[in-house]
């Protein structure tokens, strides 16, 4: 089967694979649509945390199933689904409690083990999440989703509060709907112009903030002089979340989305002062999946105008480089298969 490997970073290659063999607990599906994510970008440039060369990248998967195991009764044969990425071990500590994200021997496809850009793929069969109505192209967008959803549920949220999103990829633009449906007043905060012209167009953002060297000053004049309750830092980018600290109300949530590979600093006075609570949040589970393609399926959630790249499988190895540029305009690109 045909498989696009990333050799090294820098290097993505079209090579030909066997096809998977299924387990007694998998299921083998067809791969239909990619989503290509900042995981999959950084690993291109050579900088993404745990991460191994060489790796089949792809972990935002819309799939078809071919086969299923014996006694599967959620799933049948030619059900469209998406694919929850994060195969935990079911045993740790984190996983007893239903944190299965943060299982201390997690494997993501696509990151720490092969993922799906390739034909054809097996995964256990409790990781599908189907639906009767949901095209490929929006399966593969609920991991992304997810990521959102889970921040947001993180920080508990209530409708009288001011929250500022800072970063509008498509991380952040997931945690923008999960936001909205919170009933939270929304400030969405970027350095990139075209960013926030597609927030404000497409996903109805009435207040956006471009950052033009003072933050703090920039957030509290949209604010009525006050800073918000809750910021989610969704860039990924070290500077802006160590200052991001500076930029929440006191006894405020400050929740990390998007990572990076150097320390976190803040003073340590000021933070005690405010009393502010840090929170992280990785990945997400299987209830934030369901979730997600319920309010998808009821018409709650869009995701069509994200998708503002589409090429096919043969196609990426030249067109990817391109989506590393500041000037693509890139929110989300679909690889056909």
């Amino acid at each position: 089967m045909q498989t696009i490997v990333l050799e090294r970073p820098g290097c993505l290659r079209l090579t030909i694979s066997p096809k998977p063999v299924r387990g007694p607990e998998e299921a083998l599906v067809r791969v239909c649509r990619v989503g290509v994510c900042g995981t999959d970008l950084h690993a291109f440039k050579g900088d993404q945390p745990f991460f191994d060369y060489p790796r089949v990248l792809g972990h935002e998967l819309g799939v078809e199933v071919l086969a299923v195991p014996e006694g599967e009764d959620r799933l049948t044969i030619g059900t469209r689904c998406a694919v929850e990425p994060y195969l935990n071990c079911g045993i740790c500590i984190a996983c007893r409690q239903g944190f299965t994200n943060c299982c201390s021997k997690l494997q993501v496809l696509g990151v720490h083990r092969d993922g799906g850009m390739l034909e054809y793929l097996t995964v256990p069969s409790h990781k599908l999440h189907p639906s009767k109505s949901l095209s490929t192209d929006q399966l593969a967008l609920v991991e992304t989703l997810s990521i959102g959803a889970h921040a947001v549920k993180r920080a508990q949220l209530r409708p009288s509060e001011t929250v500022l999103v800072l970063g509008l990829g498509a991380i952040g633009l997931s945690v923008i709907q999960f936001v909205r449906l919170a009933g939270s007043r929304l400030l969405a905060f970027d350095i990139n112009l075209n960013r926030l012209e597609f927030a404000r167009k497409q996903f109805g953002v009435a207040e956006t903030i471009l950052s033009r060297g003072d933050d703090e000053a920039e957030v509290r004049r949209a604010n009525a002089g006050e800073l918000p309750t809750v910021v989610f830092d969704a860039t990924g980018n070290p500077q802006s979340m160590n200052q991001s600290f500076n930029l929440v109300a006191p006894r405020g949530r400050l929740v990390f989305v998007g990572l990076h590979q150097q320390e976190v600093k803040f003073k340590d006075a000021e933070f005690h002062r405010r009393e502010l609570t840090l929170l992280a949040s990785r990945n997400s589970t299987s209830v934030d999946f369901s979730n997600i393609i319920t309010l998808m399926e009821a018409g709650q959630i869009q995701v069509d105008s994200w998708i503002t790249h589409r090429v096919s499988n043969t196609e990426i190895i030249t067109e990817f480089p391109s989506w590393l540029s500041k000037q693509s305009e890139l929110i989300k690109a679909i690889v056909e298969w």
